[in-house]
């Protein structure tokens, strides 16, 4: 297939990038390098992808990175619940009119096939967090990022005119090209790996998790599947045995590390509590994660101690700088 990724040379998106092009795929990649990942651009480009740095805001670009394609993964966003509270506007920009824009391009262009980066976080605080949800449960997001998500997801899935899948991931984890120190297993191993204090808050909340590689896993098991099995229809991406509070997550690392600093505190400023089933992309597609949350902590643990990332605590590992 010949394959357009927004956001190719970002934590996700360039994992995704390697594996589709390893797959056989053409792959064109469209990323704005915003958080100056030049090196992780030549890697995608030495994996054999064409690679447009533009703005996903840019409707020449978004045209040019569509043309002769048969998909598209939409993964360009300002991602995390932070990064869209710290600019509203800029986030509205590119979650929601540059994505309605983009499938109004992909449709123009007669690319039917279409896959949305969304998140489990849309299910926002849960009545009950002990019984996990499905993608038939409630939607009730609680963040900026999250209520975008759900809009443009409701938006893509009543239109007939394209063959949309919304992918609705955990929480990501693991090593990348494009590291990620401001997701909670990564920045909770590196802190404690560096003997900083740690200061935990909703230590009791639920939330899903899954390793960055399976993320982009997902996105190839979804491209290989027939159009019947896919089209207009929620995957929610990950493992139902990889339900963690962060609680559980701190006894996981410092058990790895032997140590850590750890306080428990109180904020209100996120209320996310949300325990996900994810049987649905097992049952359907097949999909099952082969990565879990230990060994994405034995996977960081190494890297900094071979010093893989460069300096852990560097900006451009944060998507709020």
């Amino acid at each position: 297939m010949r394959i357009t990724v927004t956001g190719g040379v970002g934590y996700i998106g360039a994992v995704a990038c390697a594996k589709l092009r390893r797959a056989g795929h053409e792959v064109k990649a469209l990323d704005s390098l915003l958080h100056g990942q030049t090196d992780v651009a030549q890697k995608v480009r030495e994996a054999g992808v064409e690679l447009i740095e533009a703005d996903v805001r840019d409707g020449d670009a978004r045209r040019q990175a569509l043309e002769g394609s048969d998909a598209v993964v939409h993964l360009a966003a300002i991602v995390g619940d932070p990064a869209c509270a710290r600019d509203p506007e800029l986030s509205n920009e590119v979650n929601v009119e540059a994505s309605r824009a983009l499938f109004e391009d992909a449709r123009a262009f007669g690319v039917r096939r279409v896959i949305f980066a969304s998140t489990c976080s849309n299910y926002g605080r849960m009545v009950d967090a002990t019984v996990p949800i499905d993608e038939t449960g409630t939607l009730a997001p609680v963040s900026l990022y999250a209520e975008q998500k759900v809009s443009i997801e409701k938006g893509l899935l009543a239109r007939s005119d394209l063959e949309a899948t919304c992918l609705r991931f955990a929480t990501i984890y693991g090593a990348a090209p494009r590291m990620r120190f401001d997701l909670t297993v990564n920045e909770f191993t590196r802190d404690l790996w560096a003997d900083r204090a740690l200061e935990v808050f909703g230590e009791l909340f639920w939330r899903p998790y899954v390793h960055v590689d399976d993320a982009a896993r997902a996105i190839e098991t979804v491209l290989a599947a027939p159009s019947e099995k896919i089209a207009g229809t929620v995957f929610n991406v990950g493992h139902s045995d990889e339900n963690y509070r962060k609680l559980d997550l701190v006894g996981l690392i410092t058990e790895r590390l032997g140590r850590g600093d750890v306080t428990y505190v109180h904020r209100d400023e996120d209320p996310r509590d949300y325990k996900v089933s994810f049987e649905k992309i097992r049952n359907e597609l097949g999909f099952e994660p082969r990565m879990r949350v230990p060994n994405g902590i034995d996977e960081i643990v190494r890297g900094l101690e071979e010093e893989r990332f460069g300096d852990p605590f560097s900006s451009r590992h944060s998507n709020i700088g």
